[in-house]
């Protein structure tokens, strides 16, 4: 599977180490914004990730910059996790625990509210790109587990998604969170599986 190119704003330095500093930059930001939120200060990043302000700065020049990187590394981590679960045995269990993911993935809304309240054109690049990457991520994993009988023929692509979506959005709204992310998850599966028993009876 072809790794996705990231949005044309997001650019990685070739230097090893450089290459080094961004990457231990974005993923210190993330787990500061997943534990203070997106306005934490540039310096407390920095000063975590064990480099100078002037560092950060120079990769990341603006906040915006900076969460587009960390919110782009969630997507291909995404990814990622697609192009293993592929080569697992059972195509049932690896698209239901990929969209489980997903959905965990997609109701971390503050993230992306944050970046939707800045430029909206760049945002809307990025969400495209993203789409783009996960649905293309997404797609041999539907397709296996069609060709091995387990999930309805007549699914599309598109329709998984818009499922997996929505879910997120009822569960992030919802008291129990995760819980109730997963039980949504079941019922879709469920619907979703070819009733093999009937069709082979």
């Amino acid at each position: 599977m072809q790794k996705p190119a990231p949005p044309v704003h997001i650019v990685r330095p070739t230097r090893a180490d450089a290459r080094r500093n961004f990457d231990r930059l974005v993923e210190t930001a993330d787990a500061l914004f997943v534990a203070q939120g997106t306005d934490v200060s540039f310096d407390e990043i920095a000063r975590s990730a064990g480099v100078g302000s002037g560092t950060l700065y120079r990769h990341f020049p603006t906040r915006n910059a900076l969460m587009t990187a960390v919110f782009w590394g969630r997507v291909e981590e995404q990814c990622a996790e697609a192009e293993r679960l592929l080569d697992g045995p059972s195509a049932d269990e690896a698209l239901t625990t990929w969209l489980g993911k997903l959905i965990e993935l997609t109701m971390r809304r503050g993230l992306a509210q944050a970046l939707t309240a800045g430029r909206q054109d760049d945002a809307s690049a990025l969400f495209a790109a993203c789409r783009e990457a996960l649905e293309q991520a997404a797609a041999p994993l539907l397709r296996r587990a069609q060709e091995e009988g387990t999930f309805r023929e007549d699914l599309a692509l598109s329709d998984l998604m818009a499922f997996a979506h929505t879910i997120a959005l009822v569960a992030g709204h919802s008291e129990q969170g995760a819980a109730h992310a997963a039980q949504l998850l079941e019922l879709l599966v469920s619907g979703l599986r070819r009733r093999n028993a009937a069709e082979s009876g």
